[in-house]
Formats: C-alpha cells, structure tokens, sequence
C-alpha cells in the first residue's frame, strides 16, 4: 500500500483550502473596534490633535445608500450595496463573483475628547470621509511663561 492509495491525490490542496475557510471565519467575526481584516468597507483611521478622520472605501454606492451615526462615543457605518450579478430566472452562468453585495456595518468606538455635535461626512470618487472633531479643551495649546 503506497501513501498515495491511502490519501486523497492532492490532500495538501484540501488541507489549504480548509485553512483558507478557518482564517475567513475568524476574520469576519466584527468587535467593538470594527470588524478586522477581510471586512467590507475597508476604512483607514487617522488622528490629529484637532480630529479623529475615517476613511472608508467604498467604490460604487450611492451616496444616499450609506448612513452615519454616532451614540455615545460609538459611530456606526453602515449600508448595502445592490447586487448586479444575473438572477438565477437568466440563462446566464456566474463563474467568478468577488465583489462585496448585500449589507454591511462597520462599528467604531471613538476617543472621549471628540465633540459629536461637529461631525462631518462627504462622499466623493468611492471615498466616504468621515471627520469627528475633538473639543476645544483637549486641543494642545502653548502656554506663554511670564
């Protein structure tokens, strides 16, 4: 009996594929901090002393389709994109489709110094900005010695 009778012909491919599955299950598992790696939108977060800046991907959605807010020092990103592969009633066959349809929710807690009251989002070119000011008494200042 040879290893090749007992094993499947390409058991290191299976052995991947069941790894892929694994790590996909465990990345799309989203917290408190936003969902990680794998998740749609992907966002980038930046902070200066005068805000916190999120930048979320999202490449062909309308602008009406997304919705932000914020509770409690908690903003939430969420909305859905419509999906424009065939239906199953088309004669058409789908061989590929890696392009992100349905809903989606992004969740983000955000630092306690920023004011709520001055948020700012503006979509443009796939780019959804979103700009949480920080209050005014937690933005360093110089102090003048006398």
């Amino acid at each position: 009996m040879t290893f090749r009778s007992v094993f499947p012909h390409d058991v290191v491919s299976e052995l991947e594929r069941i790894q892929r599955g694994l790590w996909q299950s465990l990345e799309a598992n989203p917290g408190i901090r936003g969902s990680t790696r794998g998740g749609f939108p992907h966002i980038n977060v930046g902070s200066s002393e005068r805000a916190v800046d999120i930048h979320v991907f999202a490449p062909g959605l309308d602008p009406a389709a997304l919705a932000v807010q914020i509770e409690k020092g908690v903003l939430t990103i969420s909305g859905e994109r419509k999906s424009e592969l065939p239906t199953r009633d088309t004669q058409a066959n789908v061989q590929l489709a890696e392009r992100f349809a349905g809903r989606f929710r992004r969740v983000l807690s955000l630092p306690d110094d920023v004011d709520p009251t001055g948020i700012v989002a503006k979509y443009r070119d796939g780019l959804l900005h979103v700009s949480v000011p920080r209050r005014e008494a937690a933005q360093a200042r110089r102090i003048t010695v006398q």
